[in-house]
Order: structure tokens, then sequence, then C-alpha cells
């Protein structure tokens, strides 16, 4: 299993840096930023940090690891402008990107910036059309492209990624429509999920691969949840069954290791856990060392 590391966008850079170098220093696998530009609450007077500029320079600055958005939004550019993005920072990092991308959903910053929200089922015709795109760009000579949506003609990308082929994640849980598009396109899946929710959206994203005939073992798995661990298993007591709103673990090292090997069980490949719960910079590096190297051992 990879374990990837998933840091807040409301920090300053230097803290993404400080935080993201310790990540790869101590073996985590992955690190991943979220692709907004104001938060999704009633008080938007917060800093948050835009997506691909952060990781072109994790790219240039953090060696080894793969990276990536957890997800673009695929409403705020267009698909050629997103695979050149991608496959720019492709090169700049070596070969180590994961081109993550999903419909849009965060309503608030579409209002506040002029971009087409639209209904559920017109982002997802837009997303099917501009994840067609992006494939094609990044694997062909020329793209040509006429839809509802967009259309392109003649279209070069050049330099190609560092990467054949760049690994594309899809993020979402929509079982008719996401995951089909999972199925046709990408080469990775996530979820924010416990490992009864993975399960079952697994089993539809393997339904939609043998309806058109593709291995599902070609699209590895992962999923996001947040995580309170610590050695003092009192001190996690207040955490125990309450609704955080998502996915959570809660325990002491032995009692997450518990969890992450029911996620190895129903085939996720790589677990990423988000530090929003980790609080500041001392407390954060404290929770990601008792994790990388108490739990994490046990899976690879």
């Amino acid at each position: 299993m990879r374990f990837g590391f998933w840091t807040k966008n409301s920090q300053s850079y230097e803290d993404i840096l400080e935080c993201c170098a310790h990540a790869e220093a101590t073996g985590w696998d992955g690190l991943w930023f979220a692709d907004h530009f104001m938060p999704n609450e009633e008080n938007v007077d917060q800093p948050i940090q835009e997506a691909w500029s952060i990781l072109a320079a994790l790219a240039a600055a953090v060696p080894r690891v793969r990276l990536g958005p957890l997800v673009a939004g695929n409403t705020y550019r267009n698909p050629a402008l997103t695979a050149k993005i991608a496959a720019t920072i492709d090169h700049i990092s070596g070969g180590r990107v994961v081109l993550g991308i999903g419909a849009g959903w965060q309503e608030n910053e579409h209002e506040a910036y002029g971009f087409d929200f639209g209904s559920l089922r017109s982002r997802m015709d837009r997303f099917d059309e501009a994840v067609e795109i992006i494939s094609s760009l990044l694997g062909s000579h020329r793209t040509d492209f006429a839809g509802d949506y967009y259309a392109i003609a003649e279209a070069p990308l050049d330099p190609k990624p560092v990467q054949e082929p760049i690994s594309l994640l899809i993020g979402g849980g929509g079982r008719r429509r996401t995951l089909r598009t999972t199925a046709r396109w990408a080469t990775e899946w996530n979820y924010w999920g416990m490992p009864d929710d993975i399960a079952e959206l697994c089993e539809v994203l393997d339904g939609h691969c043998e309806d058109i005939g593709r291995d599902p073992a070609e699209i590895s798995r992962s999923a996001c949840a947040l995580l309170f661990i610590s050695e003092d298993s009192a001190s996690l007591d207040r955490f125990r069954g309450r609704d955080m709103g998502r996915a959570t673990i809660v325990g002491t090292p032995a009692e997450v290791s518990d969890v992450v090997e029911q996620y190895r069980e129903v085939g996720v490949d790589e677990l990423i856990i988000p530090d929003f719960t980790f609080g500041p910079m001392d407390a954060k590096k404290h929770s990601m060392d008792l994790f990388i190297n108490e739990v994490a051992p046990n899976f690879r």
C-alpha cells in the first residue's frame, strides 16, 4: 500500500513546503492538494492557495514522491489548459504528477468568480467531454473534438508528459456517471469513504469496467479519511463516535492499523491522510510520524 499526505490549502507556502518536505523525508508516498479558491463556508475571508501553482513549486522543491490535485475542478479551466499544466509540472517533477480531476461541486466559488455551475447533469456532460479531450491531448499527436461544451481543432500538446501515459485520477462516487467515466478513462479512482463505502463503490466500478470490456485491475483505488491518532487512548475518547461529516479514523497506532487492514482487504491501493485534524506544525509532524512509523510499515 501507498500512503499519501494531503495538506490543507489555507496555510502559508512556507508551512506547506515545511510539512510536505517532512512527509517526503519520513517516507510518505504522495503529496495532494485541494483545488479551490475560497472556503465552502459562511466566512470566506480566509486565505486559500491555488493548487496547480503550489504543485509546481513542490515539484521543484520536494523530490521522489508523486503529487497532484485532489482533485482539479473541471469547471475552473479549459481541459486543454488543464492538460498543458499537468504536462508541464510533470516535466518539472521528472515524471511524478497524477492528474486528479473531478466535475466540480463547490457552488459558492462558481457564483463568486463567474464560473458556470449549471446543473449536475450539465457538469457531468462537460466532465465527460473534458476527460476525453485531456486523454487525447496527452496521448495523441493532434486532437480534434467537437462537443456540446468544447471544440478544439488539430490541437497539439507538446512536450508530452515525461510519463507515458501520465496517471489520470478521477475523484467522486457517483454510481451512474462518475464511476462510468472512471471505468472508461481513468488509471486511478479516489473517494472519501470508510472501507465498507469503498467496497460497495468498487463493485459498481468493476461492473462499469465489465460493461465496456476493461480489466478492473487496470484502475488503482485510493481512499481519503480524516485521522485522529495518539499513543494515549484516553485522549482520543472525545473524538470516538463523533460525526465529523466525512470518513474518519480514530485510534492508537494499533487501532488505526486494524482499520487500514480493512482498507487493504477491500482493494485500496493508497490511503490518503489529510492534515486537517493535526493542529499546528509540531503536533502535525508528531501525528504524521506516528502514522508513518507505527502504522504504515505493517502494510509495506
